[in-house]
């Protein structure tokens, strides 16, 4: 395989040029699927932790995005709502599939707010109704 082509990405040990691509400030979309199995799309910030082996979503409780991997939740696909978050740049982009849950306790949203602040350089506005989508990352993708 070139090192141009696209490639399965080991979850837990990136290669550092994909690692790196992750740190970079870029604007990512996260794709959920409705009820109906339709995806939605809406574009996003997202911090990838390969340790731990998950990727990171703050959003409002109310947004349709949350709604969706709540609703997912109770399927019986499984634990978790299926998700994919992408980020792009020129001709490099990098995909990281998963299963989102949303948790409410307010240790992990600061630990998300502060990795958050830390690859987009601002701290995101306070925000009451702020929760996160967790996702438990199952494969990564990409050419960087």
């Amino acid at each position: 395989m070139s090192p141009n082509a696209s490639a399965r990405i080991d979850i837990r040990k990136p290669p550092e040029p994909y690692l790196s691509f992750w740190r970079e400030r870029h604007l990512c979309t996260l794709t959920t699927l409705r009820p109906d199995g339709t995806p939605h799309v809406v574009p996003v910030g997202v911090t990838y932790d390969p340790q731990a082996g998950v990727a990171r979503v703050l959003a409002r409780g109310t947004s349709r995005k949350v709604a969706h991997v709540l609703a997912a939740a109770g399927t019986p696909d499984g634990p978790g709502a299926r998700v994919a978050v992408c980020q792009f740049a020129g001709r490099r982009w990098a995909t990281l599939e998963g299963r989102a849950t949303v948790r409410t306790e307010p240790a992990l949203i600061e630990e998300a707010e502060l990795r958050y602040e830390e690859r987009y350089e601002r701290r995101p506005s306070p925000n009451p109704e702020r929760i996160l989508i967790e996702i438990e990352v199952t494969r990564a993708l990409g050419k960087v």
